[in-house]
C-alpha cells in the first residue's frame, strides 16, 4: 500500500496560490513556492477553522479568522493566538502527478 496519494496535476497548482485538496477525509492546503510544493493541514490549531483560505505571504499563511500565522514548511506558529503548530505533509512529484503523504510528517 502506498504511503502517498495523488491529489492534483502539476499544472493545477499555481505559484503562491493555495488549493485545498483531500487526503482521505482530511482537507489539505497545497501550494507551490519557487517551484517547490508544500502541503499542510487546512485547520487552524487556534479554533479549528480553515487556514488555507488565508493570505499566503512567502512561506507564511495567515488564518483569515483571527490572524494566527504558520510557516508552511515546518508548521510552526509564527503569530498568536495559535500556540500549537499545524501538521505538515510530505509532497512528491511523479511525472505530472502531485502526491501527498497519507499521514503528516509533523503533527500537532
Amino acid at each position: 500500500m502506498s504511503e502517498f496519494v495523488s491529489v492534483a496535476k502539476v499544472g493545477e497548482i499555481k505559484e503562491g496560490v493555495v488549493k485545498v485538496v483531500r487526503v482521505g477525509d482530511a482537507p489539505i492546503g497545497l501550494t507551490k513556492i519557487d517551484g517547490e510544493f508544500f502541503a499542510f493541514a487546512d485547520v487552524c490549531t487556534h479554533d479549528d477553522g480553515p487556514v488555507a483560505e488565508g493570505e499566503l505571504d512567502d512561506y507564511i499563511i495567515e488564518c483569515p479568522r483571527h490572524g494566527a500565522k504558520f510557516d508552511i514548511r515546518t508548521g510552526k506558529v509564527k503569530q498568536l493566538p495559535a500556540v500549537v503548530p499545524i501538521p505538515i505533509y510530505a509532497v512528491k512529484v511523479e511525472g505530472d502527478e502531485v502526491l501527498v503523504s497519507k499521514r503528516p510528517t509533523s503533527t500537532m
